[in-house]
């Protein structure tokens, strides 16, 4: 038996056990299983290898995405993208990825028009890394917001105001804010300056259209949801994983 699975905390909302199950069972994988693996802090990482020598790769997600790198044999995450998302196991070597960016650059860059040339990018933490390392490599300039300044963010929610969304047409949410059972939540952005010329993407996928996206497209916006990223970087992760 061949076994993968996810690492994270919590994971009450996974999409990618759910994703995998189906898609063994389609394809007629008997010898493929995926697992869920919410550990509680990144120190109970070696103690799950030990205990499940069958996983041939993992997946990544919040908060671990950066605190699992010191534990990687060796990395193949590109220049400048300090997050990990997909584990390639073989015998004792644990291969990092980020597939991530894949997905995202994917379901992104379909979406834009000449006048998407400045970003604001919402929350700070390993997803937010893909999405700046897909900006930088598009040319697209960006500032990260957060509730309180720190190393990576430019601006404060308390700052944004008219100015900063008429010269930012481009909207992401990196933050798990709206995501199910939440789904009141959302940035408190000031939405009353959306238009038509912006494009908001959420990278939570559940539900389909987040209180961040409707007050976008209730303005005239183009949104899309973190649905399809998902799919295409899970599938990343699985060529990855079956790599020779």
């Amino acid at each position: 038996m061949r076994l993968f699975g996810l690492i994270g905390y919590p994971l009450t909302q996974s999409f990618s056990k759910k994703y995998f199950d189906e898609k063994f069972e389609k394809e007629g994988l008997a010898d493929c299983r995926f697992e869920n693996f919410p550990i509680t802090s990144i120190r109970e990482f070696p103690r799950l290898l030990e205990t499940n020598p069958a996983l041939k790769g993992l997946a990544v997600t919040i908060p671990y995405k950066q605190q699992v790198l010191t534990y990687l044999t060796k990395n193949e995450i590109p220049q400048g993208l300090h997050a990990c998302n997909c584990i390639r196991i073989q015998k004792a070597e644990l291969v990092g990825y980020n597939t991530d960016f894949i997905g995202f650059e994917k379901s992104f860059t379909p979406l834009l028009q000449p006048h998407h040339t400045s970003a604001l990018v919402l929350g700070n933490g390993g997803a937010t890394a893909a999405v700046v390392y897909v900006l930088k490599k598009l040319g697209i300039s960006y500032e990260i917001v957060s509730r309180k300044l720190h190393d990576q963010s430019t601006l404060t929610y308390a700052q944004l105001d008219a100015r900063s969304l008429l010269t930012h047409t481009i909207i992401i949410n990196t933050t798990p804010l709206g995501m199910y059972p939440n789904t009141e939540a959302c940035p408190p952005i000031p939405y009353s300056f959306a238009t038509s010329k912006h494009l908001f993407y959420d990278l939570v996928y559940n539900p389909g259209e987040t209180l961040f996206l409707s007050n976008a497209r209730e303005r005239g916006a183009t949104v899309k949801n973190g649905g399809d990223m998902l799919v295409l970087q899970a599938e990343e992760n699985w060529r990855i994983w079956n790599l020779g």
